[in-house]
């Protein structure tokens, strides 16, 4: 029987000194599973595997436990897709335009977004630290108990979204709208913000300060 991914399968690639995390593998039965633990620097054939795994996403709906670690995403469809315990960390999401995109605890760690409009998203108990967000839409998403801090946005908008319970810790806000969202919770310690705009926001609501004491 094919074996399948549990959620949060953080294996490390087998080269010698590699640190980073390996890469699902898509097995002659269409299966996800951890038989290579190589990372996309040290897979045999790299192309044949991102290609497994992009023809992967696009054949399915629900996705549960795949670790893509690395690759790039250009032009692909993200509409109605379900990602469950996803490891996406130092991934690149280029011209991505897609609605009611899914996440639950998966991480995104480092990646780079540009000139994606992910409207409608619902992205919670996940995982963005360090990430950057070039002219990136999330307007009307439910994005709670996620993490941004160490973020960077720029020329990006969060209107119309339910920010309940994030961190934006440590973030750099640049040029980004953050309009008529329910920021009850939210944390923006030590937050750069430049041109920032919290319009209808509940900003009493949201910590700017901390505050000795505090639990995070």
């Amino acid at each position: 029987m094919p074996y399948t991914v549990n959620m949060f399968a953080m294996n490390i690639c087998s080269q010698p000194g590699c640190h980073h995390s390996a890469l699902s593998f898509i097995n002659k039965e269409g299966a996800l599973t951890n038989d290579n633990y190589f990372c996309i620097k040290h897979v045999e054939y790299p192309e044949l595997v991102k290609n497994s795994i992009y023809q992967y996403i696009c054949s399915h709906q629900k996705i549960v436990g795949l670790n893509a670690s690395g690759l790039n995403f250009t032009d692909i469809d993200l509409t109605d897709k379900r990602f469950y315990g996803c490891n996406f960390q130092n991934c690149t999401f280029n011209n991505i335009h897609s609605e009611f995109f899914r996440a639950r605890m998966s991480i995104f760690d480092f990646s780079l977004f540009v000139d994606c409009t992910l409207l409608k998203s619902n992205l919670q108990f996940s995982s963005f630290a360090g990430a950057t967000f070039s002219h990136v839409l999330f307007t009307g998403s439910d994005l709670v108990h996620n993490n941004f801090c160490g973020i960077t946005a720029y020329q990006s908008s969060f209107d119309d979204s339910d920010l309940y319970n994030s961190r934006f810790i440590k973030s750099n806000l640049i040029d980004t709208s953050i309009r008529n969202c329910n920021i009850k919770k939210t944390i923006f310690y030590n937050s750069n913000q430049q041109n920032i705009s919290f319009k209808q926001s509940n900003t009493r609501e949201a910590e700017f300060e901390y505050q000795e004491g505090t639990i995070l």
